[in-house]
């Protein structure tokens, strides 16, 4: 485990807020907020879900705060229950969220960032079947291992895996048709 120091202003935030200090949480609230949105939001394609999720994650970090030992980075501790939150609330939804074993189809790398704007990327990763969007997410954009995803989502490596490749195969369809429209070869 990576040790990271934290500010000693920062660790004096952490232990009043964990003494339920309101000033404290808020502070808290308000510096990390808007990064545990942006995470919510690739969870969820609606806005109102994801600050639901991102709420209910403070929530949990706020009633946890005294279980935080300052070895790590309290934003990749907040990070964890924000992800754990997101994965939570789509199992209780009704959403079936259905994993299935998926053909594994050969997969192209393309630097993306560089070809495509975010928004247009977030558009197709939210028309991707619940599972494959989970898995992509915590794979590609969270950076979990197959082995955590396996275990988070209760699913096994392979499933992890062929849905990770469906859902780059089915993202590089999209963007590839989305080019082709904008240089007019479609």
């Amino acid at each position: 485990m990576k040790i990271v120091s934290i500010h000693k202003n920062d660790l004096e935030l952490i232990t009043l807020a964990a003494s339920n200090n309101r000033n404290a949480q808020q502070a808290i609230y308000e510096k990390f907020s808007p990064k545990m949105l942006s995470i919510c939001r690739r969870y969820f394609a609606d806005i109102y879900l994801a600050e639901d999720a991102m709420i209910q994650a403070f929530l949990k970090v706020f009633l946890k705060l005294n279980t935080y030992d300052a070895n790590g980075s309290f934003e990749g501790w907040i990070k964890r229950i924000v992800v754990n939150e997101c994965i939570d609330q789509l199992r209780k939804s009704k959403l079936e969220t259905v994993f299935e074993e998926l053909e594994v189809v050969s997969e192209t790398h393309t630097d993306i960032d560089t070809i495509y704007d975010a928004d247009q990327i977030q558009y197709h990763i939210d028309t991707l079947p619940v599972g494959c969007k989970m898995v992509f997410n915590l794979y590609a954009i969270e950076g979990f291992k197959h082995q955590e995803i396996a275990e988070m989502l209760n699913i096994s490596v392979g499933t992890s895996k062929s849905q990770l490749a469906y859902a780059r195969n089915q993202l590089a369809k999209a963007l590839n048709k989305d080019k082709s429209y904008e240089t007019g070869l479609a």
